[in-house]
């Protein structure tokens, strides 16, 4: 079985707020108007989420919900589709219509900041996920939700605070293994650290130098 991602991405100056602290706040990091040191690290992460996905065996096609331009064109050189978030009405809207625009049978959405995430953890769990209508990988919190699938059902993304809980009450099975970069979203400086602990991606990893606090 071969997957379609489908990869939400946020406007940049709405993205990633709880990392401002380490890309400077508001002295020039340019959090909050799309631009500066703040976008570039997310445009990293996701640059990093992407480009895995797309390495990985079992995904065929990554598609990315996003109203960004410059998240689009990154993402495009890395090879992905990208479908603007019509629905504009939340991250569970985009993620179900990315899906339904996949035209797949098999579809997993994937967080945008998982910088350490490797394709052979990916094709792991999307290899146990393949056995189940709707499975789901939380977190390294065990409270968020960074992978969900869905085989020949309707994905039902229920995203957000405590989606680990909301998926499974959802019907959706968790899926367990040996995954720490598919685990470790990175929503915090101490996130950053523990990912760059794990081996970042080749985007976030030329970055870090640059960062007013480094984080490794």
């Amino acid at each position: 079985m071969r997957w379609s991602l489908v990869v939400p991405a946020k406007r940049l100056g709405a993205a990633k707020t709880r990392l401002a602290p380490l890309t400077g706040g508001g002295h020039g990091s340019g959090h909050g108007d799309g631009h500066g040191l703040h976008a570039e690290l997310v445009l990293a992460l996701l640059a990093d989420t992407v480009a895995a996905g797309r390495a990985c065996p079992a995904v065929a096609d990554v598609l990315v919900v996003t109203d960004d331009e410059r998240a689009a064109a990154v993402v495009r050189a890395l090879g992905a589709r990208t479908v603007p978030d019509e629905p504009d009405r939340g991250l569970n809207p985009a993620l179900a219509h990315g899906a339904r625009a996949s035209g797949s049978a098999a579809v997993a959405a994937l967080s945008s900041d998982l910088p350490a995430l490797r394709p052979g953890e990916l094709a792991a769990a999307l290899g146990a996920a393949a056995a189940v209508p709707r499975g789901f990988v939380a977190d390294a919190a065990a409270t968020g939700t960074t992978l969900l699938t869905a085989v020949g059902v309707a994905l039902d993304p229920r995203f957000g605070r405590g989606s680990a809980a909301a998926h499974a009450a959802s019907g959706a099975l968790a899926l367990t293994g040996d995954w720490p970069g598919l685990r470790r979203d990175v929503d915090t400086p101490a996130d950053l650290r523990e990912a760059a602990g794990l081996g970042l991606g080749p985007a976030t990893a030329a970055l870090l130098p640059r960062l007013p606090r480094p984080a490794a």
